[in-house]
């Protein structure tokens, strides 16, 4: 009887350990390929050099995304206040200002402030008084809640290292039924445009939006380089 009960303790000692181990193991895979695709993700992320801010304009991006038809296809109109969330040199900011009109206002936002200085050089050459040019951070668009009517951001998504984040911050500024408008290059092999690994896959983003809360999301043709999505607060 004492030699039963001592081999059950022993059985049960094993049984433990032998599931703590397990459990334990388990932890420390999840953990790794947890990091494993936090680095990969952060790797993939591709990020525009302000060196080659003179790529923004040219003959072949006007042919193949023109800036003004596109924002009237994303559905900007007079009135708007816009956001342009990574502006570059102003290429969509600009011709936005005319659409929305003297009763709207577009802010050309960028993280780098060599960006911002084309902007504002182009406002005064132009003569641009509804344009306002914010300094900001990814994840802080300094811009209080609420404020704007619709969100653009143009081939920049796929250069954030946390999209989710981003994407809430943006969600943050945009007022109630606002709208968030997006293009991004197609994931396909070009001549044009970040690697085809840096690339968001478009049924991956509508899922990315779903997730962070957007609703009615609605995809736009614009040729055969990128796609538009719009989606609403």
């Amino acid at each position: 009887m004492i030699l039963f009960i001592i081999l059950t303790y022993q059985n049960t000692i094993k049984y433990s350990v032998t599931k703590s181990l397990i459990s334990y193991l388990l932890c420390v895979i999840i953990q790794l390929k947890t990091n494993h695709q936090e680095v990969y993700f952060k790797e993939m992320t591709h990020k525009f050099d302000a060196k080659n801010k003179h790529k923004l304009d040219n003959e072949t991006r006007r042919k193949l995304l023109p800036p003004e038809q596109t924002l009237i296809n994303l559905g900007l109109h007079e009135g708007d206040i816009m956001a342009d969330i990574g502006c570059g040199i102003g290429y969509f900011a600009i011709p936005a200002s005319k659409i929305v009109g003297d009763s709207g206002k577009v802010f050309a936002m960028d993280i780098l402030p060599e960006m911002l200085q084309d902007v504002e050089i182009k406002v005064k050459e132009n003569n641009i008084s509804n344009i306002e040019t914010i300094l900001t951070e990814e994840n802080d668009l300094r811009l209080e809640s609420n404020k704007i009517t619709i969100a653009f951001i143009s081939t920049v998504l796929h250069e954030a290292t946390e999209k989710e984040k981003f994407l809430s911050e943006i969600k943050r500024i945009i007022s109630p039924k606002g709208r968030i408008a997006i293009i991004e290059w197609q994931k396909i092999n070009s001549e044009f445009g970040p690697p085809t690994d840096h690339r968001l896959d478009k049924m991956d983003l509508i899922k990315v939006l779903d997730t962070v809360g957007f609703s009615n999301i609605l995809t736009i043709d614009i040729g055969e380089n990128f796609y538009g999505l719009i989606a609403q607060k």
